[in-house]
């Protein structure tokens, strides 16, 4: 465990702190934040909370349970004991303007989580799991656990694809995918925060709820609503309505649409233009947030980086031995008698340097991957973690550029 004092912090085990740090802001911020909460309830949360924080932090670090509470809804990094450096996401809070708890918020918590199980799993982790973390874990390993069960390739491709693909919608629809009941069951009612009188909308790049908010904007009140995945917001996934009264459903308007980005990254680019209609909550459910975020979301860049290469000829296996790595792509002309197999991981983390620990936890990819291939809104994480791959003989690029480099070398376009 780490000890802090006034002067100094020895960094045992930084990654068990910032996990700790993470998760209790987390749960904090989403009892100040959920409705319909009994306030003694709320008080209790807020108070275990503050403990766990004050022990992550070590003697000699103050912070006051009021001061505790202020800082909750701001940048989680300030609650890190001096000398554990914060996260690489710019303008990082806990909770926005709107009083959501932020996708940041939720991203950093389960990253830290996920660096701290493997290094604790290799005997490398001083600090404890506790029984929310093992919780939190349930939902993603009972999706994997029950799509591989059956030790199909093929049942456990298709099985995973409609899990991307349907991350939410109809009861009557769910009812009819191929997934076992347990996976059917990590299917709740529409979140709170994505409802409007009854009604709430798919975004149209993940197809999982958006979240709205009311605002006042030049005295009249406006709706807001977006994706909970801040890069899905970027590429157009932002839209306003006028507040309706009675049963009409409200009608979106988008945003002022960005530019997709340069040729290259047009290939992958989602198509935008249908705008999401209301659907009621009723008869309606979505996926929790844990699976939808980290494996609906990567899924969709594994999927479409599959699609698009499979377009222009190359062989691609998804999910290769019941998801060693992500795709395994076969490169070199037509014609060649011998392709070289280039081995794929996936990876859409908000914070680089979780995943850089996730990496030097694991010396490289845990399923032989030889290239670690983040979607094109990441860019800017290819220099780190290319620093920390090369240890391991572990190739960095962007979908978009590792879709041109295989397609180059295999003699066809990209674009």
């Amino acid at each position: 465990m780490n000890n802090a004092t006034n002067n100094d912090v020895r960094s045992v085990d930084e990654p068990w702190v910032k996990s700790l740090v993470a998760r209790s802001v987390l749960r904090a911020a989403n009892a100040m934040t959920a409705p319909g909460v009994d306030a003694s309830a709320r008080l209790g949360v807020l108070m275990e909370c503050h403990g766990a924080l004050l022990a992550a932090r070590g003697p000699g670090s103050e912070l006051s349970f009021a001061d505790f509470r202020r800082q909750v809804r701001g940048d989680p990094s300030r609650l890190l004991p001096d000398g554990v450096p914060g996260w690489d996401v710019d303008e990082l809070c806990a909770v926005d303007a709107d009083g959501h708890v932020t996708e940041d918020a939720f991203d950093i918590a389960a990253e830290q989580r996920l660096v701290l199980r493997i290094l604790q799993k290799g005997g490398r982790g001083a600090g404890l799991l506790t029984g929310q973390d093992l919780d939190d874990e349930v939902a993603q390993e009972t999706a994997f656990a029950q799509l591989s069960k059956a030790g199909n390739q093929k049942v456990y491709e298709s099985g995973r694809t409609d899990l991307i693909r349907y991350p939410a919608g109809p009861v009557s629809e769910l009812n009819v995918l191929r997934l076992p009941p347990l996976v059917a069951d990590l299917y709740e009612d529409i979140p709170y925060a994505s409802r409007y009188r009854g009604w709430w909308f798919a975004c149209p790049v993940c197809r999982w709820p958006m979240r709205i908010a009311l605002r006042r904007e030049a005295g009249q009140e406006v709706g807001a609503v977006g994706c909970w995945h801040g890069p899905h917001q970027e590429m157009g996934a932002v839209y306003r309505f006028r507040p309706v009264k009675g049963i009409a459903p409200p009608e979106l308007l988008p945003e002022p649409a960005p530019p997709p980005g340069d040729e290259r990254e047009t290939v992958l680019w989602p198509d935008l233009e249908h705008i999401p209609e209301a659907k009621p909550v009723e008869g309606h459910k979505a996926l929790v947030r844990g699976v939808w975020r980290y494996t609906c979301v990567p899924g969709l860049a594994e999927l479409a980086l599959r699609d698009c290469l499979v377009e222009r000829g190359l062989k691609v296996e998804l999910w290769p031995a019941l998801d060693a790595y992500d795709l395994c792509v076969h490169v070199g002309p037509k014609r060649a008698r011998k392709k070289e197999r280039l081995r794929v991981d996936v990876k859409d983390y908000t914070s680089a340097t979780a995943l850089g620990q996730l990496i030097h936890a694991q010396e490289g990819d845990s399923g032989g991957a030889e290239w670690l291939v983040v979607p094109d809104h990441r860019a800017n994480q290819v220099h780190l973690l290319s620093g920390v791959g090369a240890k391991y003989g572990l190739q960095v690029a962007t979908a978009s550029q590792f879709g041109e480099m295989v397609c180059e070398r295999s003699g066809v376009s990209w674009t």
